[in-house]
């Protein structure tokens, strides 16, 4: 299929991120007529979008003469993929990227709008080497639109950070990140799935954590060597070194209370030897198969699969656990390099998090034995879902003491962002 494919299935699929879907399942959807190199092509445009959308408007309203905000969506995606390319595509010739442009006006109708596109393409491309410059350098506004973060959030990473530790922080949150494999040490090494990939020429090294793989651009993982025979699951480093604080042994009991799709349960699994139970429960029910599926594929028998509220755990899971593990929902603030559309949910849907986090870390608080672990944990950086609730269960709860506590940044130690808490019940 021709390159101009690529661009309108990236128009398609930001147009479904707007409806809602994730820009991972939005791409797939869209792309998935086109061969290998466009498939590439249009993620990348999306993934580019996402990542620099406040900065690309701040470029196209300088040349526009209809405020960025009253254009039409459809005619505003097309000009922002143009722009990406014009001021971010080393190798796209200025006039390919502005000729586009025009034609997927034509092709997705919006022919009526071709002129304006025309005209705001053409200027951004005489400005491709001197774009227009973001007023405010040193403040949280600049930020905001240099590298395309709500200004709310923005001003909550330069209280916790300072403005250079924000900045490095958003830098980071619009880079490439690796995918992380965790090895099934049931079966094989990580020495050994290390050889195979690299055998098959893939860009792998070992990552933080025994028989943990860090692999470079890995395309579909269910097509690298060792998937279909389940040695290895994907686990990004920062959810391994979580569990690796909760320390699960052999022959213990662990209960990961919002388990799905399963990841630290199987690495629960692996740091028992396959010795032990492991209760994996999840609100969804439909979401339960993801987990029995990977147990079956990676030969795991020690997991067990139930429905359950983990706010209302049943009565006979008290006190019954050695391990608790409540990875809880949150605002997912923390893996904006993987999911960019993260950073543009409203700032007050995320009000009430903190109340629910707390109301389930208290539940589960509850199926700890005398003597064993409480694992809190989030995918998020903002202090008011990580360290504010674990302050606040402390503070209620006097038989909880706190072990260990950490935040993982991804400029600072290269994973998601992560928080990780460790807490331990008295005898």
């Amino acid at each position: 299929m021709r390159a101009e494919g690529a661009r309108a299935a990236a128009v398609r699929a930001l147009g479904a991120v707007r409806r809602g879907s994730f820009s991972q399942e939005a791409v797939e959807a869209a792309a998935r007529s086109l061969d290998g190199r466009d498939a590439a092509l249009c993620a990348r445009l999306v993934y580019g979008e996402l990542q620099n959308r406040y900065y690309l408007d701040h470029c196209i309203g300088n040349f526009c003469r209809t405020p960025v905000g009253r254009l039409e969506p459809l005619v505003l995606d097309i000009l922002r993929i143009s722009a990406l390319q014009l001021l971010f595509f080393d190798r796209v010739p200025q006039s390919a990227a502005v000729s586009e442009g025009v034609e997927l006006c034509r092709a997705l109708g919006a022919g009526r709008a071709a002129g304006l596109v025309n005209a705001v393409l053409r200027r951004i491309a005489e400005r491709r080497g001197d774009p227009p410059e973001v007023p405010g350098e040193g403040t949280a506004e600049y930020l905001s639109v240099r590298y395309s973060h709500p200004l709310w959030l923005v001003k909550e990473f330069v209280k916790s950070r300072g403005y250079q530790g924000a900045e490095a922080l958003l830098r980071a949150n619009n880079g490439e990140t690796a995918v992380y494999l965790q090895a099934n040490s049931l079966k094989i090494s990580g020495e050994e799935l290390l050889q195979r990939l690299r055998e098959r020429g893939y860009e792998a090294s070992p990552g933080m954590s025994a028989g943990e793989l860090r692999v470079e651009r890995p395309g579909d993982v269910r097509r690298l060597p060792g998937y279909a025979e389940g040695l290895f699951y994907v686990q990004d480093a920062a959810a391994r070194l979580a569990v690796e604080a909760a320390a699960p042994r052999p022959g213990e009991r662990v209960l990961d209370a919002c388990a799905a799709p399963g990841g630290k349960s199987f690495t629960a699994a692996m740091l028992m030897r396959g010795e032990g139970e492991i209760f994996s429960c999840d609100i969804q029910p439909k979401k339960l198969h993801r987990i029995q599926d990977g147990a079956a594929r990676l030969g795991v028998d020690i997991i067990s699969t139930r429905a359950m509220d983990a706010r209302r755990p049943e009565v006979e899971l008290h006190s019954a656990f050695d391990v608790v593990i409540a990875d809880v929902p949150c605002s997912g603030l923390g893996v904006i390099r993987k999911k960019p559309e993260i950073r543009y949910k409203p700032a007050e849907e995320l009000e009430g998090l903190p109340a629910i986090q707390l109301e389930i870390l208290s539940a589960l608080s509850g199926c700890v034995r005398p003597g064993g672990r409480l694992l809190y944990s989030t995918c998020t950086l903002r202090e008011r879902e990580n360290g504010g609730v674990t302050r606040a269960f402390l503070e209620r709860a006097g038989e909880f003491t706190l072990r260990a506590e950490r935040t993982l940044w991804p400029d600072v130690d290269g994973t998601d962002g992560f928080y990780i808490c460790l807490m331990e019940k008295s005898q």
